[in-house]
């Protein structure tokens, strides 16, 4: 890597772990190093545009972001369940309601279609079953 590139990727993990510990206190000690594995060379625009003036201090709070990316996956047809439930349950963790959740997740029905929203209300109803074992 280019040192340009590599000051650029530590500027990215430490902008990503301030975010990681704004969206859920739990991933503070998540090691976002592991992540150069997998994008060791990810432009630097891309790096910019999701983790640098897109995450700012000025912009959409934890909340509203994590919103957001429940109605984009579930437009995608929920397919990835994964992160689905572990967004749902960073969004309850920054106080996320689960009407505002499932809100989100009906408004997706005219852009995803029925089957994709019924599908990530099936994931939201079992995360909130679980959380509420807890």
């Amino acid at each position: 890597m280019t040192d340009a590139f590599t000051k650029l990727f530590a500027q990215m993990m430490a902008s990503s772990q301030e975010m990681a510990r704004a969206w859920n206190p739990a991933l503070e000690h998540f090691d976002m190093r592991a992540m150069e594995k997998l994008v060791p060379v990810m432009p630097a625009d891309m790096l910019e545009l999701w983790f640098g003036k897109t995450f700012n201090r000025e912009g959409l709070d934890a909340k509203t972001r994590l919103l957001l990316t429940i109605g984009a996956i579930t437009v995608q047809g929920a397919l990835a369940e994964p992160q689905l439930r572990l967004t749902i349950r960073q969004a309850l963790a920054t106080g996320a309601t689960k009407r505002e959740i499932a809100e989100t997740i009906f408004q997706m029905s005219m852009f995803g279609g029925l089957p994709a929203m019924q599908k990530a209300l099936e994931i939201a109803q079992s995360v909130y079953a679980e959380e509420d074992e807890e």
